[in-house]
């Protein structure tokens, strides 16, 4: 089984190394061919997203944004009858529009994006929240033991999307929280990390708020996720709340993810909103 695999970014390079280590052919392809030429001792580099999707029988995409995720897969043209995988976070209207262009090309669509970041994907311990045909399970399988821990299919497309948002709502204001906690103790005068040394073995304590926490007290934030595509993500979760759920914990960390990118901290770890709760550049 052949897998066209575009977008070797943070979390799609590991991904499509996992892929190709599990003994599945794969072709990659990014915009940034420097990029994807680190998988060449596992995978095939192709020119040209078409040239990945030729004679693949599944075609996986994991990019930025849901434009780029549509100007990817119009290029790469797919067969008929291909299994597209789309493992990218793009929020409902976007998956919306790319099942429609499936649908379009006779491509079979399966929703899939996943949770965890870049060390998650190194491990080939991610989650798939898949959704999709049925038919479609038993392609898709292989490739999604090969990046993950788990896989959830949740029924027709569109519904790991949801879900994803959902997840991504709680993980953006957790890590907000755990910035303002940080930031309040430090205003009141004390040393922040008696926050995460005082939730630490109890029923408040949870993990990624010392992982996020530690990058915060560092002033360093090697990213796992970005904190522009964090951004991007948090935007997404505004725009599905609407007007029926008032998503203020997602609105609060879009707010602060925001003005750290303004202050050059876009390519950093979402963590770095931090010096926005702070008001530091």
């Amino acid at each position: 089984m052949s897998v066209a695999f575009l977008g070797t970014g943070i979390m799609g390079a590991p991904m499509a190394a996992n892929i190709a280590k599990a003994g599945l052919e794969v072709r990659v392809w990014n915009r940034t061919r420097a990029k994807a030429e680190p998988l060449a001792d596992v995978a095939t580099v192709a020119d040209s997203a078409a040239a990945a999707a030729e004679g693949a029988d599944i075609l996986v995409t994991m990019l930025a944004d849901g434009p780029a995720v549509a100007s990817a897969f119009e290029a790469a043209s797919p067969a008929s009858g291909t299994l597209w995988l789309q493992m990218s976070t793009v929020g409902l209207d976007w998956t919306d529009r790319l099942a429609a262009a499936a649908e379009k090309a006779g491509v079979v669509f399966v929703d899939a994006p996943v949770l965890g970041t870049r060390t998650p994907a190194e491990q080939a311990q991610l989650q798939v929240l898949a959704s999709g045909p049925d038919e479609a399970r038993p392609a898709a399988t292989p490739v999604f033991d090969a990046v993950a821990v788990k896989t959830r299919w949740l029924g027709p497309a569109g519904q790991g999307s949801r879900l994803k948002l959902v997840v991504n709502a709680w993980v953006l204001a957790l890590t907000n929280a755990t910035a303002e906690s940080l930031g309040l103790a430090r205003g009141l005068g004390l040393d922040p990390s008696l926050f995460l040394e005082t939730i630490e073995g109890g029923g408040l304590d949870v993990g990624y708020a010392h992982v996020k926490g530690a990058a915060m007290l560092a002033g360093e934030y090697p990213p796992a996720f970005p904190a522009s595509l964090a951004a991007k993500d948090a935007r997404l979760v505004v725009e599905a709340a609407g007007a029926e759920v008032d998503v203020a914990g997602a609105r609060a960390a879009l707010a602060h993810l925001e003005t750290a990118v303004e202050a050059g901290h876009g390519e950093e770890d979402m963590a770095a909103l931090y010096t926005a709760v702070i008001k530091e550049s």
